[in-house]
């Protein structure tokens, strides 16, 4: 069957995004179009959004990995902008300058950037924007973020290790604009260090 689904989020992780404004506040904005490549981020966003135009200015950010338990507070997040005038292409949005507060959630101090951490986040990953370019149709920005330092609630690392424990830690995925948490563990790969 030949399908043309709007969207082709087939499962991947949520992530909060908080940058720096130009008078110095958070702006924090929920997204779903991030992988990891070794230390580097990738980053997929609209390239008309108050993130997009904070990251080319001021390249600092913060990868903030919510678990399932904060689907609600990331939807509250979903129809907010940090831009003032609200953009053309977000007609559903409105804008919210407090976005902390809007979505009920608790900046953090990082250590290496600017903006602020998410504290509900269990892990975070400091990071700076290294390469950001348009993609060839115009519409978003891809960005690609080199992390600087990660922090990890402690109850998700195995013990003695620099390891995330996969059978601790679950990340909240957006699966055709629908939030999941992950099922039981099927297996593992032949290269996994915490088999």
């Amino acid at each position: 069957m030949n399908i043309q689904p709007k969207i082709l989020y087939f499962g991947t992780p949520v992530v909060l995004l908080t940058t720096e404004n130009s008078d110095g506040t958070a702006n924090l904005a929920p997204m779903s179009s991030a992988w990891a490549l070794g230390q580097v981020v990738v980053l997929g966003l609209g390239a008309e959004g108050q993130t997009a135009a904070n990251l080319l200015e001021r390249p600092d950010v913060v990868i903030n990995v919510p678990g399932p338990d904060l689907w609600e507070a990331v939807e509250r997040l979903a129809p907010l902008t940090g831009r003032d005038p609200v953009p053309v292409h977000k007609p559903t949005h409105r804008y919210e300058p407090e976005k902390f507060s809007a979505a009920r959630l608790t900046p953090l101090c990082s250590e290496r950037v600017r903006p602020p951490r998410v504290a509900e986040c269990r892990l975070q990953l400091e990071a700076r924007a290294s390469t950001t370019r348009l993609d060839a149709g115009g519409d978003f920005l891809i960005v690609e973020a080199q992390v600087l330092a990660v922090h990890a609630d402690p109850a998700i690392v195995v013990p003695g290790t620099d390891h995330i424990d996969p059978s601790a830690w679950n990340p909240l995925i957006y699966n055709f604009r629908h939030y999941f948490g992950l099922g039981a563990q099927l297996g593992h790969s032949y290269r996994s260090e915490t088999a």
